[in-house]
Parts: structure tokens; C-alpha cells; sequence
């Protein structure tokens, strides 16, 4: 029987594996999903994501975060909501909402108190040093303030044959009071429907949402396309005409699942993500654009790792 889970970057391992466990057990895809989600969220050292994430350039951390069921089509989503240990979650309750289902800034906070979810200062000590240690280096070097943007995005298939997509980020470092990215927004962070696949996105938000890529990718699979050939045939096309006409392209990378746990990767930087499915355990991998607009992935090293953990738990001097 078919399941499997795919999601972006090595910080979705631990959270991966927990997920991984749960559908094996023939737990929800929706539940899993969500737990998923949360172990990045709560991870203060992934400086992208949740507690300890990268703050704006008020110093503020201000998280973007979506849910959506496959077999219902039903959404939620929040963005630039503060003190929210687990925006996703937010978003799995506001996906409930036939209205008022999208709730941003002040609304999604008050939403978050008033329903009970767990409040906190998502500033941690260590990214408060970071911000600024950035806003030095601006005063100092001229340098772009805009540094990391890494959203947690994923898929998941249970044994039922139900999906569920998730994402969560905070989004764009030192940006703007109340910008938001892709991750909150349908069919460009992410899209998924229990009868096709689902396709999660990262990378510079505003470039990823000029293709509505996670959609893009839903359809070609529903014409037939394998996952990895809709990821390859959506992205590097489209990476392309955004240089030819936009003249420049950010970072882009999705992951892509079916309905029958076969999954698909494409980018244009250096891409981590993690994947099970009912064939092979949770495994990380490393994708890289190959030849002729494909994807080229193999096993990370171990070395890769090691000098992952170590960069990660850094001091920040």
C-alpha cells in the first residue's frame, strides 16, 4: 500500500522521520504532515523557520505558514503573524474556515491567542546576534540586507490515499515589515489534491509566485507526467523566461509526490531535501540542476552532514 513523505532542506529530517513513523503506522497524511512541520518550527538552530527565525528588519520575527487538506481542497494559511511558536498549525485550524480562512498580521495573532496556541517570543538570543551582526554589516560594507529564505515545505501520502501539503517560514531576512513571500499562498508555496500528487516550493518568494509552479506541477502530473518529469518540465522552462523577460531568477527548488509515493525534485541552486515512501526509508538527498534541464540527485556525504551540524550551532561572533 502506498505512502510516502517528501519535504525541503536537511532540516526536515528529524521532523521527517517522525512523520515517516506516523503513516507507516496508517496515521493521517493531515496529522503528520503537521507534526512534521512542527519539529522544524520548534528547532530554535534552523535560523529560517519558527523559533529563532530570521527576523525583519525591525528585528521583529514574523512567520508566513500554510495547510492544506488534498481530499478536500480546503486551505489554510497565515502571514506575518508574531509569537506563534507553531504558525503551521494556525493554519491547519483556519483551514476549517470555510471564510476567513487567510489571516494576516494582527489578525492571525489574535486568532492564535484567542483559539489557545501556544505564544512566544520567537527572538531568540541567537537571532537577535545575527540581525545585528547584519545590520553591521550593512552599515559597514553596503552590503544587500537580504540574506536567507528558506521555507520548510512538504507532502505527504497516507495508506488511505488521503495528501496533505504544509509549509512554514519566516520568510525573507531583514525584509520589510509585512512582506510576504510564496509560502502562504496557493498553487505558488504550495498545492495539493489526494487524487493527483502535491508539489511544495522554497526559495525567493517573490520569483517562485510570477509561475504558480506547485500548481504547474499538479497539472502536469494529472495529464500523466511522472513527478520528477513535471518538476523538471514546470521549473527549468519557466526559470528561464523569468531570466529572458524579468532579466534575473532567484532561488528556486520544489519537491514534488503523487498519490502512489513516487516523488520528484528540480532547482537552480544546491538542494537538500528528505523523502520515504513505502519502497525506502528516509534518506537525505542532494539535488543540483543536471544536463539539457533535468535534475541531477545523489546521497549527501557524510562529510556534508558533519559540516552541516557545525555550521548550524555555530556562535555567531
Amino acid at each position: 500500500m502506498a505512502f510516502g513523505t517528501i519535504a525541503t532542506w536537511r532540516m526536515a529530517a528529524e521532523g521527517l522521520d517522525q512523520a515517516y513513523k506516523m503513516l507507516e503506522s496508517n496515521q493521517s497524511a493531515a496529522d503528520s504532515v503537521e507534526k512534521l512541520i512542527n519539529e522544524v518550527e520548534a528547532y530554535p538552530y534552523y535560523k529560517s523557520v519558527g523559533y529563532g527565525g530570521l527576523p525583519n528588519e525591525e528585528g521583529v520575527v514574523q512567520m508566513d505558514a500554510a495547510f492544506m487538506n488534498g481530499d478536500t481542497l480546503a486551505q489554510g494559511s497565515v502571514a506575518a503573524i508574531e509569537n506563534v511558536l507553531h504558525a503551521v498549525s494556525v493554519a491547519r485550524s483556519l483551514s476549517n474556515e470555510h471564510f476567513n480562512s487567510f489571516r494576516v498580521g494582527r489578525g492571525a495573532t489574535k486568532y492564535a491567542m484567542k483559539h489557545g496556541f501556544k505564544m512566544t517570543n520567537m527572538l531568540t538570543d541567537r537571532a537577535k546576534a545575527r540581525w545585528e551582526r547584519r545590520l553591521a554589516e550593512i552599515r559597514e560594507k553596503d552590503l544587500n540586507p537580504y540574506d536567507g529564505h528558506d521555507t520548510i515545505g512538504a507532502i505527504t501520502l497516507d495508506k488511505s490515499g488521503s495528501m496533505a501539503a504544509a509549509t512554514s517560514t519566516s520568510g525573507l531576512f531583514m525584509k520589510k515589515d509585512g512582506r510576504i513571500g510564496d509560502s502562504p499562498l496557493s498553487g505558488s508555496g504550495f498545492y495539493v489534491d489526494s487524487e493527483v500528487g502535491g508539489a511544495a516550493a522554497t526559495g525567493l518568494g517573490e520569483d517562485i509566485m510570477k509561475g504558480c509552479l506547485s500548481y504547474e506541477i499538479v497539472k502536469l502530473m494529472e495529464r500523466g507526467k511522472t513527478p520528477q518529469q513535471a518538476c523538471d518540465e514546470a521549473v527549468y522552462p519557466f526559470i528561464e523566461k523569468l531570466k529572458k523577460r524579468y532579466g534575473k531568477a532567484g532561488e528556486i527548488s520544489l519537491v514534488a509526490m503523487n498519490n502512489k509515493g513516487e516523488w520528484g525534485v528540480a532547482t537552480n541552486v544546491e538542494f537538500t531535501f528528505c523523502v520515504a515512501n513505502q519502497n525506502k526509508e528516509p534518506r537525505i538527498l542532494m539535488a543540483n540542476l543536471g544536463k539539457n534541464s533535468t535534475t541531477k540527485i545523489e546521497p549527501v556525504t557524510q562529510e556534508w552532514l558533519d559540516a552541516y551540524e557545525k555550521r548550524i550551532h555555530a556562535p555567531i561572533n
